[in-house]
């Protein structure tokens, strides 16, 4: 019994493939009907023009050049453009090297200073640190600064520790500027 319906299986899958098979056979020949049906025109026209075989050989060169004309003309302007390209790379590498050679000649005028310089509140309620970094660097001798490093502390009243708490609402955050860069 295992015999027969092993034969069955295999006479059905053989159907199935060559219906297959005819079923991919008759999409090719579908689409490839009209694709020849639209050459057929454009052949009757290039034989009905005249001219015969220099004819022929003539619109192929004209068609053949006119695409390295257009390939010739592409290159020359992607040419063009990377010169342009190129100048502009120059153009700003040459602002970079001036903006480099700039922070050099400060370097030697600037210092990292140590200190400590409270920062005031400004008015949105943020630490103004920037007022206290150049306040440091003034007093160590140089025009201006920008601030480095920062320390922020808990300022509470001998009362708050004294009744065992550790903050509360009347203490204050501050912040000091501790480090700065001086130019």
């Amino acid at each position: 019994m295992g015999i027969k319906q092993t034969g069955t299986i295999d006479r059905t899958c053989a159907v199935a493939r060559s219906a297959l098979a005819r079923m991919c056979l008759a999409a090719v020949l579908l689409t490839s009907v009209p694709a020849f049906a639209q050459d057929k025109p454009a052949q009757a026209q290039s034989s009905n023009d005249g001219g015969g075989f220099l004819a022929a050989v003539s619109r192929w060169w004209k068609e053949q050049t006119g695409g390295v004309n257009w390939s010739f003309e592409g290159a020359r302007k992607k040419f063009e453009g990377m010169g342009r390209d190129a100048g502009d790379a120059a153009k700003s590498t040459v602002q970079g090297a001036k903006d480099a050679a700039d922070a050099v000649a400060r370097i030697p005028a600037a210092r990292a200073v140590s200190g400590h310089e409270k920062c005031l509140t400004a008015p949105n309620g943020a630490p103004d640190c920037v007022a206290a970094a150049n306040a440091m660097c003034k007093a160590k001798g140089f025009d201006s600064g920008k601030s480095v490093d920062m320390t922020t502390a808990e300022n509470c009243p001998p009362k708050v520790y004294m009744s065992g708490r550790s903050t509360g609402p009347e203490c204050t955050t501050e912040t000091f500027v501790s480090r700065a860069f001086c130019q």
